[in-house]
């Protein structure tokens, strides 16, 4: 599997040095972004979702344990480069994947790198197998998320509005921003009393209360939420009242 890897160290040729030696010898890893400090480095971070970070310990306006402080909630593995032997006790702390010391051994790096593959491959491995079985379970739809899934009960979904290629999921007292289009849910939920009722909005049929006539018309939602009904739309919700 392709790891897509960042790279943060002050020294650019540092990073240059690392950048070679992945393309080299480490096949399947992609160095998709590149920092020299703790605000690019946030920037690199949220802009490119990686797999795997290179972190250097000593950087300006702060380490790299303030880098990760910042980070509480992250989706990637840790592969620390350092030249200070003192950091390795709190690298474990932060639960990093593997310890370089600078100079890099290109076998030490090798063994980095093939040791986060295998951690990633089967984190992967044991995500598939739980959504094989919660796609079992009738009433239940799960929910992709950056760090993993949320599985939701389809009833309590009250409606669903478009945002560009995401989609907002409104439930009875929060609401979800979830990066897949519309159309994935109107699919995901085809077996369900879902209604595309508008371009921009998939309604719970069992949440309507009122339908207000007109061009279109409109509904009225339990949560006192109106949505208006496109034309086109129209005969596709009536359906569900026959």
């Amino acid at each position: 599997m392709e790891l897509k890897a960042v790279l943060i160290d002050d020294e650019a040729q540092s990073r240059e040095i690392l950048e070679n030696y992945l393309l080299k010898y480490c096949n399947g890893v992609r160095v998709s972004g590149q920092a020299s400090n703790i605000n690019e480095a946030m920037e690199v971070i949220g802009n490119t979702d990686p797999d795997l970070l290179f972190l250097d310990v000593e950087m300006p306006f702060g380490n790299a344990f303030d880098l990760l402080e910042k980070l509480p909630d992250r989706n990637f593995e840790i592969i620390f480069v350092t030249a200070y032997q003192q950091y390795a006790m709190d690298a474990l702390n932060q639960h990093a994947a593997y310890y370089l010391m600078k100079p890099i051994s290109i076998d030490a790096l090798v063994s980095a790198v093939d040791y986060v593959r295998e951690i990633k491959a089967r984190e992967a491995a044991l995500n598939d197998k739980v959504l094989q079985g919660v796609k079992k379970v009738e009433g239940k739809i799960t929910i992709p998320l950056q760090d993993g899934f949320e599985v939701l009960d389809v009833s309590q979904i009250h409606y669903c509005q478009a945002d560009d290629n995401y989609t907002r999921i409104f439930l009875a007292n929060r609401k979800i921003l979830v990066s897949k289009t519309l159309k994935y849910f109107e699919e995901a939920l085809s077996a369900f009393p879902f209604a595309r009722v508008h371009k921009s909005y998939l309604v719970n049929v069992s949440e309507v209360v009122r339908y207000r006539k007109g061009k279109g018309g409109s509904v009225l939602l339990n949560s006192g939420k109106e949505i208006m009904v496109a034309p086109s739309r129209k005969r596709e919700l009536l359906r569900f009242f026959e």
